[in-house]
């Protein structure tokens, strides 16, 4: 059956079979009548459109009556040239009018090299992908980069919108290679129509809590469901906890790109002033899985006092926990809020507005022990079909890793 392209035309995403990828391959299918090219890594075509079809079928009911508009391309962003010939490449920018760039390693230990591979020279890839497309076809409508808020980095105090070298340091190689990619499509921002978005924490959705990745806070939260927290973290009670449902970043992403306006823009998605806080957090937290709250101590005199002696006296799950916690703590003790005035001045007339985290809180825990924290995950259309259920403590079990590739 012949497909009419709306006046938007077809659109390449890379990162479907990720998380936010997911998401925003679901709104693409079922808001729009666009075909989606997905980048998908694969050994060959057949297993390409194998895992983009199982991406579809986590997110959208009947993701059959989709397959003559959804495209896998085998490629790989951390490969020259996506890993695409000349003529896959060519016959793309002849058909796209649009690029979603979604791809992105958010492993915060992966080596330097290894994160730039993906996260700044994919970025590259895309950005001359992008040029093609603007030279042939149609020309390109829109390029939407997602970024992430932590390229604040170690900044302290307000980071609006437009800023982005501040002198900061960065915690990971994540939030370094996010900065030099969005450094990268800076420098575009003149010959293509860019927008970059930045969202803060994403965690689950509002409705269901569903989610495929039981990362950044999620690892702390396991943590206390199953009693391997120790008394007393390295963290600041009244440090913010920028956290951001993964359906309002989706929204927010679907609703900006496809607007006329907005080419050469950043929009910060994060709670911004309705921030969480370390404090709320585990409280929160302490309620929902019945356990004592730790303690925060400022993270200067932990290391100072505690920290080697908790590491001797704790074994097993606890040991392995206080050994790791290195990669994610410093997110409890942040000094820095989020400027979010554009996004919120273009999104809340359409109602698409972040939730404050106490909201929706007992629907991450609950979808989190249902799925046993990724261990018996649900698809999304089954998560948003299952009746909310109270909280319950989860039985120890082994920590699960505590971050993974979006690729």
């Amino acid at each position: 059956m012949a497909i009419h392209h709306p006046p938007h035309g077809p659109l390449l995403l890379t990162g479907a079979t990720g998380f936010l990828g997911m998401e925003l391959l679901a709104r693409y299918l079922e808001r729009t009548e666009r075909v989606v090219y997905a980048l998908v890594r694969a050994g060959d075509d057949a297993e390409a459109t194998a895992r983009l079809r199982d991406a579809a079928s986590t997110v959208v009911p009947d993701p059959e009556r989709y397959e003559n508009r959804l495209i896998a391309i085998r490629g790989d962003v951390a490969l020259p040239g996506l890993g695409l010939d000349d003529g896959v490449r060519d016959e793309l920018a002849e058909e796209v009018t649009e690029i979603v760039h979604a791809a992105a390693s958010v492993e915060f230990t992966l080596p330097l090299a290894g994160a730039r591979a993906i996260n700044l020279d994919g970025t590259r890839q895309l950005l001359e992908l992008g040029e093609r497309c603007a030279q042939r076809g149609s020309g390109l409508r829109r390029f939407s980069h997602v970024s992430t808020a932590y390229v604040a980095g170690t900044h302290r105090g307000a980071f609006a919108e437009d800023q982005l070298d501040r002198g900061q340091d960065f915690r990971n190689t994540y939030e370094q290679t996010k900065w030099e990619a969005e450094r990268l499509v800076h420098a575009h921002f003149g010959h293509l129509p860019i927008q970059i978005f930045r969202p803060s924490i994403v965690v689950g959705e509002r409705g269901s809590g569903w989610t495929p990745a039981f990362n950044v806070i999620y690892g702390p939260l396991r943590a206390l469901a199953q009693g391997t927290m120790p008394p007393v973290l390295p963290a600041r009670r009244a440090s913010p906890v920028d956290v951001v449902p993964v359906d309002y970043v989706a929204d927010a992403i679907f609703e900006l790109s496809g607007r006329a306006d907005g080419a050469g823009t950043t929009y910060t998605l994060a709670a911004g002033e309705q921030a969480s806080s370390v404090g709320e957090l585990l409280d929160l937290a302490a309620a929902a899985f019945d356990r004592r709250r730790p303690r925060a101590l400022p993270p200067a005199l932990y290391r100072r006092t505690l920290h080697q002696l908790l590491l001797r006296r704790s074994s097993g799950a606890r040991g392995r926990w206080l050994e790791r916690m290195d990669v994610f703590l410093p997110y409890f003790a942040l000094q820095v809020r989020y400027g979010t005035e554009r996004a919120s001045a273009a999104l809340a007339p359409v109602g698409v507005v972040p939730t404050p985290l106490p909201d929706y809180f007992d629907r991450l825990v609950d979808y989190a022990v249902t799925a046993e924290w990724g261990r018996t995950p649900l698809t999304r259309v089954a998560a948003a079909r299952r009746p909310a259920a109270p909280s319950q403590p989860e039985a120890a079990a082994e920590p699960v890793a505590l971050a993974g590739a979006g690729r």
